[in-house]
């Protein structure tokens, strides 16, 4: 069983892609894909195009998650194709990792990641609220689950504190590691603040991927890493709410 209406934002290409993609594909698929991209008509999104062309049940849907009014607006379209049901999960995707270090990175760098890989994805879910709120309602009584009512934060082991000094020499990208460790913050505190309300909140990384971000060189393919997060997304329960895991259902520490 999968969630019956889903947002997905970055779904022009790499992991949102491919999330549209699989959730599509499934037996029993969602009723409703809401998948967000800067420009729904621009030819670079000729795949998703495509996809949404053969599946009726995805939704082509204009947000720039850097811009509020966008975001406002987006909602709006979101809320009439709902027409009066709930939003059963969002999954924040969009995310950028400039190759800046300690040397490198000023203040325009971490202003522009914060931008999109926290601030996005907190105006976005308070404003998608409600609807959220309502899909809960729905399901009242239910255990908490993604087929409920949740809020995925596509996040990155890069964004962990205690496993910093592993992986830092290799990876140092400060704006993004210190971006994505706000990210896991805002799970944290999303999950508290929206418990009373039903909605799931976890922190999800997607492994290292042959993404644009990930590079050629990663050992996932997008296909492997996207098949284990729905896994994982299947298997959350309210015990997961405020938790960072990853692809394969392992939790990370903070």
């Amino acid at each position: 069983m999968v969630p019956e209406r889903i947002l997905i934002t970055g779904c022009n290409r790499g992991i949102g892609y491919e999330l549209v993609r699989q959730l599509i594909e499934q037996r029993c698929p969602p009723k409703q894909i809401f998948a967000t991209v800067r420009d729904p008509s621009s030819l670079q999104n000729k795949k998703l195009i495509d996809l949404a062309a053969k599946h009726p049940k995805v939704v082509l849907i204009k947000l720039e998650t850097t811009d509020e009014n966008s975001i406002k607006q987006a909602v709006k379209e979101v809320e009439k194709h709902l027409n009066g049901a709930g939003l059963n999960l969002l999954i924040n995707n969009a995310g950028v990792m400039p190759e800046s270090n300690l040397e490198t990175a000023d203040a325009a760098d971490f202003m522009s990641v914060y931008n999109i890989n926290v601030v996005g994805p907190f105006l976005l879910a308070k404003e998608l609220l409600p609807f959220l709120e309502k899909a809960a309602a729905e399901h009242k009584g239910k255990p908490f689950s993604c087929n409920k009512s949740a809020i995925i934060n596509i996040s990155t082991l890069l964004g962990s504190i205690e496993r910093t000094p592993d992986i830092f020499s290799a990876y140092p990208v400060l704006s993004y590691r210190c971006s994505k460790a706000a990210l896991n913050m805002l799970t944290r505190c999303q999950s508290l603040g929206y418990k009373k309300d039903g909605i799931l909140c976890t922190a999800i990384h997607p492994g290292w991927v042959q993404t644009d971000l990930g590079g050629p060189n990663a050992p996932l393919t997008v296909e492997q890493s996207v098949c284990g997060i729905l896994k994982v997304l299947g298997s959350l329960s309210e015990k997961h709410s405020g938790m960072h895991m990853d692809w394969e259902g392992n939790v990370i520490p903070w």
